[in-house]
């Protein structure tokens, strides 16, 4: 839909999926989209050299995250909100807004 704005469509997906879920990795991503990591780690390289994303690691993972020092950051936010709103609805529940488990359970919890 957007990827002539954004320069394709593997980055349409990260910023669309980065704004739903705050936070991503690209196997992650791979997983939900069935595109090759290849591809969304080089989208989201491009995204944090322009310093639109940030990263940092968690563990082993190196999760990205938008950057709240990029100055247009509100704005982009703002678009992406608007335009997400125009997304078919099974298309937002079946990418953008998963019922997937964030953390593992706690060991020994009740059911």
């Amino acid at each position: 839909m957007f990827e002539y704005l954004f320069g394709n469509a593997i980055i349409e997906k990260v910023l669309f999926y980065i704004l739903t879920n705050q936070k991503c990795y690209p196997s992650q991503l791979m997983t939900l989209f069935h595109i090759p990591l290849y591809s969304f780690q080089c989208a989201l390289a491009r995204l944090e050299k322009g310093g639109i994303v940030v990263s940092h690691k968690e563990g082993k993972t190196r999760l990205y995250q938008f950057n709240p020092r990029y100055p247009f950051l509100n704005e982009l936010k703002a678009f992406l909100e608007k335009a997400y709103i125009c997304f078919p609805d099974e298309i937002r529940q079946k990418y953008y807004e998963p019922l997937v488990r964030k953390r593992p359970r706690r060991a020994g919890k009740p059911l």
